[in-house]
């Protein structure tokens, strides 16, 4: 499978981009300042802009799947919607199917159904406010997109890197926890759970994944 990723420098970004290799697939891996450092050998690295419609549409028209794995830094997270419509747009009019690798606040609250994970202080402190709204946003760019073929993966409430197990439960749209009430992945098993979801999807446009 030929799979382009989006942001490709990034934590989750550098995951996904080895889990592809490690499976045997032909990866293009785009970022605005791309460099051989962290990425494995064989990988094809483009230097774009995602905002960059021309240059994405000319990139997607040869590959299967995308993988958008985006995170603005600190004071542009409003940015995020219109990065992802973007990427929506380009990959509409090349008829590309798009992974969202997005954020764990739109789902619900696992104690409060009625509240979003974005407005739940219990998962979401107030530094990381900003970014879980992005990410609400972001999704919701998806929803009303009239042309794409989406889907949308949200990481639990703690994301870092740590070990790869190939072990997590999957879900929908409600965040996940432990017996603990500890809702987490590492980077590595949810690059795991964005190449299983490429490789055999759901059917549903959005889902979380958690231990």
């Amino acid at each position: 499978m030929k799979i382009t990723v989006i942001g490709a420098t990034g934590m989750v970004g550098t995951r996904v981009t080895d889990e592809a290799v490690r499976r045997g697939h032909q990866v293009t891996a785009i970022c605005r300042n791309p460099g051989t450092d962290g990425l494995p050998s064989g990988v094809t690295t483009v230097a774009a802009d995602a905002n960059d419609a021309v240059t994405l549409r000319s990139l997607l028209a040869d590959t299967d799947v995308a993988v958008l794995s985006v995170r603005p830094a600190p004071g542009f997270e409003a940015t995020l919607a219109a990065v992802t419509t973007a990427v929506l747009d380009a990959a509409a009019a090349t008829g590309t199917r798009v992974l969202v690798a997005g954020g764990a606040g739109p789902l619900r609250s696992p104690n409060r159904p009625d509240l979003l994970v974005a407005d739940d202080p219990a998962y979401v402190p107030a530094e990381y406010s900003a970014i879980a709204a992005a990410s609400t946003d972001q999704l919701r760019a998806c929803q009303s997109h009239p042309d794409a073929t989406w889907t949308y993966l949200s990481p639990p409430a703690l994301l870092a890197p740590g070990e790869r197990t190939g072990i997590y439960r999957r879900g929908t749209e409600t965040l996940l926890i432990d017996d603990d009430g500890i809702s987490r992945i590492s980077a590595e098993d949810f690059a795991i759970a964005v190449l299983d979801e490429l490789g055999n999807p759901a059917g549903a446009p959005h889902l979380t994944v958690a231990y």
